[in-house]
């Protein structure tokens, strides 16, 4: 096999390492990853200084949450689809480019509507990295011949994971030096950073050929489907009864044009085929919505229910950060997927009953204990199926199967969300924190229940990384 060619500093060429993956490419993957949950995080900080700025009260300026949350959403398996058939190269650096351009735009933003805007092309340019990586994961086992790629996988999730964690204190700080504006002008040289080293780094490769050419319906039509939902997601009430209906009907009108097409977006006979493939992304589904109705309902309950100062409540989510953290990086380079997501789930439903434990005079002992039990599963079950997806999806389709990971992910927290907002819909009390930790236990008793008899999972383990063509 020729060995692949990696552009230096100097501009000359020379072999990528023939037996292993090729380091050069960690750096431009872990930074262009990590921009989604920085600018996911940090502007939790800055809503009320910009709400200050522009006159403009919460419920307008959540839509800097929520634009983000729908514009990756939907972005990561249409950018991943156009990964997959263009290469990773010009999508990362195409996606990167525009965030330093959406982070520019954000920092000059004459008002609340253009900031808006600016976070919904932050959402869009962010969500090029991921999948752009774990395309690069799959051909770099196939380059190699060495189908291990647990470390970089492991690499890719705790490095976002902790990002996620330092983002509301790196706002913070960048709040206090240069105004709420700074956190959109930072977006500005991490782009001119993944640019230069996507640039040196990342392997030119060629178009695939694809009949059909790019699915354009096909994409419309899924952005419909999930913006329809995800918007009665985010405020579901009866008034708003249309909005499933109009997803149902654009659900229906994708997968009519899917089945039908002969380049589709995502080939619904294969991926219905795969039943292993969807039954990861339902895991997902359930995982993150215990995982985000945790992080959102717990720390409401903190402030109103506890009475914990806002500072306060932060420094009490630290040591679920940090187990997170550590069983990620201890457990990360075994894959051992149907354990961990098997003890992630169970630990959940120990945490659940852990919450109804919890009253207005609990000791600050018993919140960090919880805190730290919740940990645990955020650093099992989403490692956990991230190396699920990477064997179940064809390697002709990984980047956009892995969007659709992500997508999963933020159906979770919009689920959550709008869990949160009916079990507080009097404030945020240890009554409505108990109803949320049975419903929190019930999704995790499904997540056991979905793992424990699937015993394909026993079977991820590395294998030729040859493609195959039985699998979405």
């Amino acid at each position: 096999m020729t060995p692949k060619l990696v552009r230096t500093a100097a501009g000359t060429r020379r072999p990528a390492p023939a037996d292993r993956f090729d380091p050069r490419l960690i750096a431009p993957m872990i930074l262009g990853s990590v921009l989604n949950p920085i600018n996911s995080s940090m502007i939790a900080v800055a809503l009320v200084p910009i709400g200050v700025a522009f006159g403009a009260p919460p419920a307008e300026t959540a839509w800097l949450v929520s634009a983000l949350y729908l514009a990756t959403a939907v972005g990561q398996p249409v950018i991943g689809r156009l990964v997959d058939m263009y290469g990773p190269r010009r999508l990362y650096l195409t996606g990167t480019a525009l965030v330093g351009a959406a982070g520019l735009m954000g920092a000059l933003a004459p008002s609340l509507g253009v900031l808006i805007t600016a976070r919904v092309l932050l959402g869009l340019g962010t969500s090029a990295a991921y999948p752009a990586s774990m395309q690069l994961t799959r051909s770099e086992a196939e380059r190699t011949g060495q189908d291990s790629p647990a470390g970089v996988l492991t690499a890719l999730s705790v490095a976002n994971q902790t990002v996620a964690v330092v983002g509301p204190a790196l706002g913070g700080f960048l709040i206090g030096v240069g105004g709420w504006r700074a956190i959109f002008t930072v977006n500005v040289p991490l782009s001119a950073a993944c640019l230069v080293l996507g640039t040196l780094w990342l392997p030119r490769t060629r178009a695939t050929a694809h009949r059909g050419g790019v699915d354009l319906p096909g994409m419309a039509l899924f952005a419909a489907t999930l913006l329809s939902l995800m918007f009665f997601l985010m405020s579901p009430r009866l008034a708003h009864g249309w909005l499933p209906v109009l997803a149902a009907a654009a659900a229906a009108g994708f997968a009519l044009r899917e089945l039908r097409t002969a380049g589709p977006f995502i080939d619904l006979r294969v991926l219905g085929g795969n039943v292993p493939l969807l039954t990861t992304y339902l895991r997902q589904l359930l995982g993150y919505t215990t995982a985000y109705s945790f992080l959102y309902g717990f720390t409401q309950w903190l402030e109103e229910g506890r009475g914990l100062h806002a500072s306060a409540a932060g420094l009490v989510l630290l040591p679920l950060s940090a187990s997170a953290l550590t069983v990620s990086a201890l457990t990360g380079r075994r894959e051992a997927v149907r354990g961990k997501l098997l003890v992630g789930g169970l630990v959940q439903i120990t945490g659940c009953a852990g919450l109804l434990l919890l009253d207005s005079g609990s000791p600050v002992w018993l919140l960090l204990a919880v805190g730290v039990l919740m940990g645990i599963p955020q650093g099992l079950i989403g490692l956990a199926n991230q190396n699920a997806l990477y064997r179940q999806s064809a390697p002709a389709r990984i980047a956009s199967a892995a969007g659709l990971l992500r997508t999963f992910m933020y159906l979770g927290a919009l689920g959550a969300s709008a869990a949160d907002a009916a079990f507080f819909a009097h404030g945020a009390d240890t009554a409505g924190l108990h109803e949320l930790a049975l419903f929190m236990a019930a999704g995790s008793a499904l997540l056991v229940l979905f793992t424990l008899p699937d015993r394909s999972l026993s079977t991820l383990t590395p294998t030729s990384p040859t493609p195959t063509s039985g699998k979405a």
